[in-house]
């Protein structure tokens, strides 16, 4: 499954097999042009239609990660501003055994993000929130060489305004410490947005 409309307090079950990695974001200010043509103002990913096709989410995006082990072992989940934020989400799995806490980022980021991210909507409102490495391209905001390992690529003024709203998610790339979750045995996830 690649892409779906979901319409509000809607939910939809998606079924992945083990080994699997993979990431879900949701797409807003979604519509139809005269030709057919499927776009939407934040998070789109440029297939011009319901179905991404494999394609990714245009930053800036709210991202959830997971990444499915074999045999019900250990699972990887986030919740990930690296490419910038749209809306609010979270990944809680259910049942599992070990840690298996949700990972949310439950606060409007749009709300605080300095203007020089912001994207806006036609009628001037924040729609979403690049990241400094979406809106700046600079290595040291990127974690991209030279700056590509932890010491070398610290939390910056800006991933912090990130890290300030929504300490659980990744703000930047090596942001792992308290934003990468764990759980074991197979459990679903529930990924609310």
């Amino acid at each position: 499954l690649t892409g779906f409309e979901l319409a509000s307090k809607a939910s939809q079950s998606v079924d992945a097999s083990s080994p699997w990695s993979g990431r879900f974001w949701a797409r807003t200010r979604c519509s139809t042009d005269a030709a057919g043509k499927f776009t939407c103002e934040t998070a789109d990913c440029g297939s011009g239609q319901v179905a991404c096709n494999g394609a990714g989410a245009v930053p800036p995006a709210t991202l959830v990660e997971i990444t499915i082990a074999e045999n019900g072992g250990q699972d990887f989940y986030d919740v990930s501003l690296v490419d910038g934020f749209n809306l609010p989400m979270s990944v809680a799995p259910q049942g599992g055994t070990g840690e298996c806490k949700p990972s949310t980022c439950p606060a409007n980021v749009n709300a605080v993000c300095p203007a020089q991210f912001q994207v806006k909507a036609a009628d001037g409102s924040v729609i979403s929130c690049k990241s400094a490495c979406v809106a700046l391209g600079d290595s040291k905001y990127c974690c991209t060489p030279p700056n590509n390992t932890p010491e070398t690529c610290p939390p910056t003024e800006y991933s912090q305004i990130f890290e300030q709203q929504c300490p659980q998610a990744y703000s930047y790339a090596y942001d792992d410490k308290n934003s990468t979750f764990t759980c074991s045995g197979g459990p679903d996830y529930v990924i609310t947005f």
